[in-house]
């Protein structure tokens, strides 16, 4: 299951992750992780949730990016969240196809594993694709 939050810079979208990701810790069984493109978000997370600085780890596609999460999966499969604070900066790409694209892959990989995912992007949301629409 994928959710999209997308909104305009600085409109409070990493705080509302940030919230997310402290109600998950809460109430979900398992791991979650949160990949974000620097490590920018300096507060105290439940130790359930897993911060991942993505420039660590030198992923500049979505390509990358799948292969990252299918790995993350593969060696921990108690993770049941998945958050992505702003993808397009985490993937290095605002390419709309090629995030459509990511959005679809991302659905595809996680429905059958039950595995949560919420993602971020950072554009005002009457730009936002008809895929894009579909996970808000």
């Amino acid at each position: 299951m994928v959710r999209l939050i997308m909104s305009g810079s600085g409109e409070g979208k990493t705080k509302q992750l940030i919230e997310l990701m402290e109600s998950a810790a809460e109430h979900e069984v398992g791991c979650m992780v949160c990949i974000e493109a620097k490590r920018s978000m300096s507060f105290n997370l439940r130790h359930q949730t897993r911060l991942i600085d993505a420039s660590e780890f030198d992923i500049s596609s979505f390509e990358n990016l799948r292969g990252f999460i299918s790995g993350l999966y593969a060696g921990n499969y108690d993770i049941s969240h998945i958050f992505i604070d702003n993808l397009c900066k985490v993937a290095q790409n605002s390419n709309e196809r090629e995030v459509d694209s990511f959005l679809n892959w991302l659905d595809h990989f996680s429905a059958p594993l039950n595995l949560k995912v919420t993602v971020t992007i950072s554009a005002a949301t009457d730009t936002a694709t008809d895929t894009m629409r579909k996970y808000m």
